[in-house]
């Protein structure tokens, strides 16, 4: 059941888990324009509404759907690592935060333990913190791992194993999220859900419990900073 404003905000997490793209860093739109530089590299043009399918898809799922989309599943391996290498050099170069990302983990990390569940590959997601000089708040990244039977959303398991890595149960921790294929994910897995950003116009199916839009919302940082801190403080 999705809660009220007031509802959520009456409730504290015992742990808050990211999600990355779109989220923590804004390196969507860097997969948007890896998506266009690897369609063109084979001569193809995305088709209409492309980006919106796309958004939050691990990369290899988002290769074998820009094959089938053009009706070409035989490249399905070729545009998957042509997007990879695109969006890995475009993220190396303009690393940028989500507004109020910085501030939110800032005040979350001495309060309670901060996770990242990523769709994307793990030397994305630490390079990208590190950059950002994030990396040093999160206690842990969860990334899909065939070898550790962990599915990519929408699948439940990033999120499932972070709440369990932060040693809360999954009904005591708090997703943030900017995407469909995340929420879902989160919500699969028995975690509340933030949605930031733009709204998605068909949620009707899958919904965060309240969508705020942008991390340094007054309501989102005076609920935070509402909560009792339960880490110890960095030394001066």
């Amino acid at each position: 059941m999705t809660l009220t404003a007031h509802e959520l905000f009456g409730w504290s997490p015992e742990a808050v888990v990211f999600d990355c793209d779109g989220t923590l860093m804004d390196s969507e739109r860097h997969w948007q324009e890896a998506r266009n530089r690897a369609f063109r590299e084979y001569g193809l043009q995305p088709p209409r509404g492309f980006a919106e399918q796309a958004t939050g898809l691990h990369y290899e799922d988002c290769g074998r759907l820009m094959a089938r989309s053009v009706r070409k599943p035989e490249l399905a391996e070729g545009l998957t690592a042509a997007l990879l290498d695109h969006f890995l050099a475009l993220v190396t170069d303009d690393p940028v935060t989500m507004p109020g990302a910085v501030q939110l983990v800032r005040l979350l990390s001495v309060r309670l333990p901060l996770a990242v569940a990523s769709n994307c590959p793990r030397v994305v997601v630490e390079g990208s913190l590190e950059r950002a000089g994030l990396s040093a708040h999160f206690q842990h990244i969860v990334v899909p791992d065939a070898g550790d039977g962990v599915r990519p959303k929408p699948h439940p398991d990033v999120y499932a194993v972070a709440a369990r890595l932060c040693g809360v149960r999954p009904h005591r921790a708090l997703a943030v999220e900017d995407s469909l294929t995340g929420v879902k994910s989160a919500r699969s897995a028995g975690l509340r859900v933030l949605g930031v950003g733009p709204r998605p116009q068909d949620d009707s199916e899958t919904r965060a419990d309240l969508w705020l839009p942008a991390l340094h919302e007054p309501e989102l940082l005076a609920w935070a900073r509402s909560w009792d801190i339960r880490r110890p403080l960095p030394e001066p």
